[in-house]
């Protein structure tokens, strides 16, 4: 659902929400392609499918600042005690790399736990 506030979408972490969730964010970034910005809201979601777990009920928030410079992304998720590591994967490895490429394209990221879950958030420039 698009607000004044920004886009905010509950989801059931499911693989088939992954793409919707990218095209609900184009749209509400204007419809024009933001491969950052869609890439960073799969690798975030991708995360809670694969260490949380399938079908974890999942908030999605996009914003823009004021000046419409940077967007911030946040996936919460109801798992206070998942940690999150930037690892290098290796090269013959197929996975392993979304929070070292979250980490290259964000001005910023982090995580705020709280005892009812967590947020990881990231700020990009706006093109």
């Amino acid at each position: 659902m698009s607000t004044q506030d920004g886009l905010k979408l509950d989801l059931i972490a499911l693989p088939k929400a992954v793409p919707e969730a990218r095209r609900m964010v184009r749209e509400y970034l204007g419809g024009a392609p933001c491969p950052e910005v869609e890439l960073c809201v799969a690798e975030l979601l991708t995360n809670v499918i694969r260490h949380v777990g399938e079908g974890t009920f999942t908030t999605l928030k996009v914003t823009r600042a004021t000046d419409g410079r940077r967007t911030r992304i946040e996936v919460t998720d109801p798992e206070p005690h998942s940690w999150l590591v930037v690892r290098h994967a290796g090269a013959d490895e197929e996975s392993g790399r979304g929070l070292f490429l979250l980490d290259a394209l964000a001005l910023r990221w982090g995580v705020e736990h709280r005892a009812d879950g967590k947020t990881v958030w990231c700020e990009l420039l706006t093109r």
